[in-house]
């Protein structure tokens, strides 16, 4: 890393101004998704203003858009938004469609698509939305491009359902749960950091530097959230505490609190598991984590991740997208909904 990313990092100041300046970045990119989802059929297009009016912070066109210019300054900006435009619409879909799968009343505290439109309703827009992204590629008519999005898809839709089979399994296995993360979630983001380097004309090195980029911040950033599942603020993430515990979802700061957990307390943690448990029960599982380790190890592994990801960065010329690049990477832990 330069000197200068290392000043920027350990600035907080100049970090949230290089944060604000990605906020300037993908704010275009909204007019891109609105037009891109756009309908005829109205539940269609009341499904897709009620997705993107629950808003999110477009990291993913923010990666696509960041990736371009640390390769080229100067690159088609109106392209990249439009490939931005796109990833976008893809997680969309699937927001949409797993919010379905995992019954899910409310995303970012409120209402998601499927309680308020119905199942069928939202798994049949999301269907469009793809559907939709596919005609974005389409028109960009960029094979490689074309390639690298099919096959992050296909990653992450079989990253899913090895995530599905996983539910239930208490003692699901490191690395067995890290991989379904570098599927499911981690393969998308390098995807986004990929077709933005082939879109500015990156060489073969380059495009692998900001897809390992793209890999190692993904990883982070889904390990963050695991985090956040737990320690989160409730009215910031807009979910109750501790959701995938409820569900039966084992992640990082579970995973690592199986071993420091008695045999009574680990029947008991194994008993409440995706099954009835209450508030106080909650609470409980969670002081274990802070007590014993389970949050500081998880947020290590995360800033391990972190660490490898502004190493990739480092063949490429420093430019200010870059600098947001490593930005956006240390913002991942300081994240609070």
């Amino acid at each position: 890393m330069t000197p200068s990313a290392i000043h920027i990092l350990s600035n907080p100041e100049l970090r949230a101004e290089l944060l604000g300046r990605v906020s300037d970045e993908v704010a275009e990119i909204e007019r891109e998704i609105r037009l891109a989802v756009d309908s005829k059929v109205e539940i269609i297009r009341q499904v897709a203003d009620h997705t993107l009016s629950a808003g999110g912070k477009r990291l993913r066109p923010a990666f696509v858009i960041l990736a371009g210019k640390a390769i080229n300054p100067n690159v088609d900006e109106d392209r990249l938004r439009r490939l931005g435009a796109c990833m976008e619409i893809i997680h969309m879909a699937t927001l949409v469609h797993d919010d379905v799968l995992d019954n899910s009343p409310t995303r970012r505290g409120k209402p998601t698509a499927s309680a308020t439109f119905g199942n069928i309703a939202a798994i049949m827009s999301g269907d469009v939305f793809l559907a939709k992204a596919m005609l974005l590629l389409a028109k960009d008519g960029d094979l490689e491009v074309i390639r690298t999005v099919s096959e992050a898809v296909t990653e992450i839709a079989e990253g899913e359902v090895l995530e599905i089979e996983a539910r239930g399994d208490f003692d699901l296995e490191e690395e067995s749960h890290l991989n379904i993360l570098r599927m499911k979630t981690a393969a998308f983001i390098r995807c986004c950091c990929e077709i933005g380097a082939l879109a500015a004309g990156g060489t073969k090195a380059q495009v692998a530097a900001l897809g390992q980029y793209g890999e190692q911040a993904g990883m982070a950033f889904q390990i963050a959230d695991d985090l956040l599942d737990y320690r989160g603020d409730k009215a910031k993430t807009g979910k109750p505490v501790a959701t995938d515990f409820r569900e039966g979802q084992s992640t990082l700061p579970l995973i690592f609190l199986r071993e420091k957990l008695s045999e009574p307390e680990l029947q008991i943690a194994r008993r409440r598991f995706g099954g009835t448990v209450n508030e106080d029960e909650i609470r409980m599982i969670c002081d274990w984590m802070a007590s014993r380790g389970a949050f500081a190890r998880s947020e290590q592994v995360a800033r391990d991740y972190i660490s490898k990801a502004q190493e990739s960065l480092e063949i490429l010329e420093p430019t200010l997208a870059r600098d947001m690049l490593s930005a956006i990477s240390e913002y991942v832990l300081a994240r609070q909904g």
